[in-house]
């Protein structure tokens, strides 16, 4: 059977909590020690492992000496999340760094997100790099991957969905912008910003402003800004 590798304690404990199965489950005594809830597993039973040894399956030290796996990571259909009523999406154009797409879908499982979007060339998939780095929130948020995101994008918009591209100075202020219906956030990496095809097809640009003197903020946290703005203009449209 196929089978991916997750890795690191809460990431671990998200996964026995989320949907996929769980199909082995290693842990050092020191971890068993510490972590009530895998004393508490049954299925599968807990097999104890020296630290090397997960390292060495691991193929990294940032396991915290705990490591499952897992039935394949299943991902979503794009067009399904964006079919919904006043979705919240996080689109991410061709951001490569593992890190950098699980801090954003933690980000985005927090805020109350529909899903995370992101193009099947250049960019980060589901690893575990990117399970440790989300704290086990790929478990609960659906990721999607479409093949060509302007088109994606184009497809998707309609009067009550907004396709929204995050830019620097030049957009206009999120607090400014209408983010209460459903929104498409675009989101694009660091240094190289959106692509123009993928920037063309937004239907407005919405800048997070700053006072210091850093040029841009990291994807992941303007992606939490965003986000949470237009939650908190959601709550603030219910009478």
């Amino acid at each position: 059977m196929t089978r991916e590798q997750v890795y690191g304690r809460r990431p671990v404990r998200e996964a026995l909590r989320g949907p996929r199965e769980v199909l082995e489950l290693w842990a050092t005594e020191r971890a068993l020690k510490a972590e009530p809830w895998l004393r508490e597993t049954e299925r599968p039973r807990v097999q104890l492992k020296l630290e090397r040894d997960l390292s060495e399956a691991a193929g990294t030290r940032d396991h915290q000496g705990v490591l499952a796996w897992c039935e394949p990571y299943r991902y979503a259909d794009a067009l399904e999340l964006a079919a919904g009523e006043r979705p919240l999406l996080a689109c991410l154009d061709q951001v490569s760094d593992p890190r950098n797409l699980g801090a954003v879908v933690r980000s985005a499982e927090g805020a109350g997100a529909t899903g995370v979007v992101v193009p099947a060339h250049g960019s980060a998939r589901v690893t575990p790099a990117v399970c440790r780095a989300s704290a086990g929130a790929v478990e609960h948020l659906p990721v999607a991957v479409v093949t060509n995101l302007a088109r994606y994008l184009a497809e998707i918009k309609r009067d009550d969905l907004w396709v929204v591209a995050a830019v620097g100075d030049s957009g206009t202020p999120m607090w400014e912008a209408d983010l209460s219906g459903g929104i498409a956030f675009v989101l694009g990496a660091e240094g190289r910003g959106l692509r123009p095809l993928v920037r063309r097809t937004c239907d407005l640009e919405v800048a997070i402003p700053q006072l210091g003197r850093v040029e841009s903020l990291n994807v992941s946290v303007a992606a939490a800004l965003l986000l949470y703005e237009a939650r908190r203009q959601r709550w603030a449209s219910v009478p």
